[in-house]
C-alpha cells in the first residue's frame, strides 16, 4: 500500500508546478463546468451547451499538440484542458478518468478497477499498471454457492447485485501510482476538475437515463443507491442537471489525504461495512448475498506495475496487458494467426472468415490457460510465439468454418507444423459485464496513455457506499466459478479475476502508430482485434475502421454480430458455416492514430453507446 507522502517526493516538471493553480480550474475558483472552457477557444465555446455544460459530441478530430478521446464530452474537455495548461498524458488521463467517474458512474469510478498502458516518449518504453480488483483473502472457493440450497446463486439478479461479488477496488491506487511514476500533478490537482463537475452537475443524456431505468429494480434495492440515482423514485429526465455532492466530498478527501484515505480509515471501514451488510431497502425482494471483504483486504491492496505483452504484426509492435488480463495475449495471438495469411489480397468475405476463425482459436487458448499469474502458471511466451501461431493457423480452413467450440492447442506439443496435439475444446459461459469505459490520451511530448476502467456490470453491484457517492463493482463475477476446481480462473482469496480489458498501443519503428481500447466484456478482445485488422490488413482509415459494423467470435457456436454486420455479411459467411446471434452493439471504442509531422487523428464512436467525444489540443500546428 502506497502512502500519499510519496506525492511530495516526486520529481515534477517545474512548468507543471507553476501552472498548477490554473491547470485544472482555468484560473478561477469555485468554477462552474463552463469555466473549464478556454475563454479564447472558439471551438470550446461552440461545444458548450445549456448553461455552459459541454454536450456536443465530436467523434473525430484532427490536429496537433495532444488529444483526448472518451465516451463523454465533459470528460474529454477536462483532459484537453489539462494538456493545454502544461500537463502530460498521464495527468490528463487521470483527470479524464476521474471525470468519467462522475458522468459515467455506471461504467467506472473509484469503486472499480482497470488497466493502464503508458508509452514513455523519452525512453521509448511501454509500461503498464494492473489495477484489477482482487478477491478478499478469506473468500472461499464456494463463495457463490447458496449455503441454504447448496446450489450456485443465479447470476442475475443474485450475484450481480450482491456484496459477495464486490472485489477490492484498484482504481484509486492506479491513479496514484500512475501520477507518482510518470505524472506531473498531484492526485489532488488531477481530481479538481472532476470534483467541480460532481459538485455543480452535468446534463443527463438519453444513455444515462436509459441505464438508470434498466437498473431500477436493482437500484431500488438499496437505500443509498435509490437516494442518489432515483430521486423521487424515478430516473433523472434527459436535459436535467445531475449533481453528486457526496462524490465531490469523496474526491476532496482523496485530494487532501491521499489514497490512504480510501484504503484505510473511516472510508475504508464504511466500504467494508457496506459489502458485509448492504443497505437494503425494506421493500426489496432481492436476496443480496453479503460479501467477505475485511479492512485488511483494503490495506494490503496494490496496483501492480508490470511489463506489457508484446507481439509483432506485419512490422508493427503491438503492446497490451499481461495477466491478470487476457487481453494482451488473446489480441496478440489473434493477430499472429492472421499474419500467416495474405489478408490484404483477399476479398472482404474471405478476410472476415479468417478474422472470425483466428479469434475463435485464440479464445480457445485463453479459456484453457489464462488466469492471475500470481496463482497460475500462464504460458504467455508460448501463446504469443510465431511458431505457436503457425501451428494454430494450420487448423484454419480457408473455405470452411471449424465446428465451435474449437479445442485449445497443447502448449507442450507444438513445433510450428501442422498436426500438433490439442486439448479438449469447450466454450465457457461469458459472464463479463459490458459496461466498462475507455480513454486514449497523447501529449505534446509524444507520451501516450491507453486506459480501460470498469465497475463490471452496468451499475456494478448496484450498491452505492452511503454518503460517498460511488457504486461498488461486481467484478468477482468474472471468476469462472462453474468450470471446475482446477480452472485457471477459479475463485481464490487474494486473486484477481481474469479480465478481457485490452488497452493496446501499437508502435512502428519504435514510435506510436495507434493507441486504442474499448469496453464490452469478452468482446473487448475482438473489437480491438477487429479495429487493428480493419486498419492494417483491410487498409481502412481509422474513422472508417471505427464506424463499420462488428462481429465477435469468442469460440462459441454462434458469433455475435451487430445487425448491420449480419445484414451485410451474414448470408455470405453462413455459406462458410458461420452462425450468428444478433447483438445491438459491440464496444464503445476510442483511438488515436499518429501521423507524420506530429499530426493526430483522434477517434471515438459516432453512434455506439450514444457516441463519444474526440478532441485535439490544436487544430493547426
Amino acid at each position: 500500500m502506497r502512502l500519499p507522502s510519496r506525492s511530495h517526493t516526486r520529481t515534477r516538471r517545474a512548468v507543471a508546478l507553476a501552472a498548477a493553480a490554473t491547470l485544472v480550474t482555468g484560473g478561477a475558483t469555485g468554477a462552474t463546468n463552463g469555466a473549464f472552457a478556454d475563454p479564447d477557444d472558439r471551438a470550446g465555446r461552440d461545444r458548450a451547451g445549456q448553461d455552459g455544460f459541454y454536450t456536443k459530441k465530436t467523434p473525430t478530430s484532427r490536429g496537433y499538440g495532444g488529444a483526448v478521446t472518451s465516451v463523454d464530452p465533459e470528460a474529454s474537455r477536462v483532459g484537453v484542458r489539462v494538456l493545454r495548461n502544461g500537463g502530460n498524458a498521464v495527468d490528463a488521463a487521470v483527470a479524464t478518468a476521474a471525470a468519467l467517474g462522475v458522468t459515467e458512474p455506471y461504467s467506472a469510478g473509484v469503486g472499480g478497477g482497470g488497466y493502464f498502458v503508458y508509452y514513455d516518449a523519452r525512453s521509448g518504453k511501454v509500461r503498464t499498471i494492473d489495477g484489477r480488483e482482487t478477491a478478499p483473502f478469506e473468500m472461499p472457493a464456494d463463495a457463490f454457492v447458496n449455503e441454504r440450497t447448496d446450489e450456485p446463486y443465479r447470476f442475475f439478479p443474485e450475484l450481480v447485485t450482491s456484496g459477495v461479488s464486490v472485489g477490492v477496488p484498484g482504481t484509486p491506487d492506479t491513479w496514484d501510482v500512475a501520477l507518482d511514476r510518470w505524472g506531473t500533478l498531484s492526485l489532488g490537482q488531477a481530481l479538481r476538475p472532476a470534483t467541480a463537475i460532481a459538485r455543480d452537475g452535468f446534463l443527463v443524456d438519453k444513455t444515462f437515463r436509459d441505464q438508470t431505468r434498466d437498473n431500477k429494480e436493482r437500484f431500488d434495492a438499496f437505500t443509498s443507491t435509490r437516494r442518489l440515482f432515483l430521486p423521487g423514485g424515478h430516473a433523472p429526465r434527459v436535459g436535467s442537471v445531475f449533481r453528486n455532492p457526496d462524490l465531490a466530498r469523496t474526491y476532496r478527501l482523496l485530494a487532501d489525504e491521499g489514497v490512504q484515505a480510501f484504503y484505510r480509515g473511516p472510508l475504508a471501514r464504511q466500504i467494508v461495512r457496506t459489502v458485509q451488510d448492504p443497505p437494503k431497502t425494506r421493500s426489496t425482494d432481492l436476496p443480496v448475498p453479503p460479501g467477505f471483504m475485511e479492512i485488511g483486504d483494503l490495506k494490503q491492496y496494490d496496483a501492480l506495475t508490470q511489463p506489457p505483452t508484446r507481439s509483432d504484426f506485419r512490422g508493427y509492435d503491438v503492446y497490451g496487458m499481461a495477466p491478470s488480463s487476457s487481453g494482451g495475449s488473446t489480441v496478440g495471438e489473434t493477430l499472429n494467426i492472421l499474419e500467416r495469411f495474405d489478408i490484404a489480397d483477399m476479398r472482404r468475405i474471405p478476410a472476415l472468415h479468417h478474422y472470425l476463425e483466428a479469434s475463435a482459436f485464440a479464445f480457445a487458448d485463453r479459456g484453457r490457460y489464462l488466469g492471475d499469474e500470481a496463482f497460475v502458471d500462464v504460458p504467455l511466451a508460448d501463446l504469443l510465439s510465431d511458431r505457436f501461431a503457425r501451428e494454430r493457423a494450420c487448423r484454419l480452413d480457408p473455405d470452411t468454418a471449424t465446428k465451435k467450440p474449437v479445442p485449445a492447442q497443447d502448449v507442450d506439443d507444438y513445433d510450428g507444423r501442422c498436426g500438433g496435439g490439442s486439448d479438449s475444446g469447450r466454450s465457457e459461459r461469458d459472464t463479463e459485464g459490458v459496461s466498462t469505459t475507455n480513454l486514449t490520451v497523447s501529449d505534446r511530448w509524444g507520451n501516450v496513455v491507453e486506459y480501460t476502467l470498469t465497475i463490471e456490470q452496468t451499475g456494478g453491484s448496484g450498491i452505492v457506499v452511503p454518503e460517498r457517492g460511488f457504486l461498488l463493482n461486481n467484478e468477482l463475477t468474472d471468476f469462472s466459478y462453474t468450470e471446475g476446481p482446477n480452472h485457471p480462473n477459479q475463485i481464490d482469496g487474494g486473486k484477481r479475476p481474469r479480465s478481457s480489458m485490452s488497452p493496446t498501443i501499437v508502435l512502428r519503428d519504435g514510435k506510436p502508430f495507434l493507441a486504442l481500447g474499448t469496453p464490452g466484456g469478452s468482446t473487448i478482445i475482438t473489437t480491438v482485434s477487429q479495429l487493428i485488422f480493419n486498419r492494417v490488413d483491410r487498409g481502412m482509415s481509422l474513422p472508417r475502421a471505427m464506424r463499420v459494423p462488428r462481429a465477435s467470435q469468442g469460440n462459441t457456436t454462434a458469433a455475435y454480430g451487430e445487425p448491420a454486420f449480419i445484414e451485410r455479411f451474414g448470408a455470405a459467411l453462413e455459406d462458410y458455416g458461420h452462425e450468428f446471434a444478433a447483438i445491438e452493439e459491440l464496444g464503445a471504442a476510442t483511438a488515436i492514430e499518429f501521423r507524420r509531422g506530429g499530426k493526430l487523428v483522434a477517434v471515438s464512436e459516432p453512434t455506439r453507446r450514444g457516441g463519444g467525444s474526440a478532441l485535439v489540443v490544436r487544430e493547426q500546428r
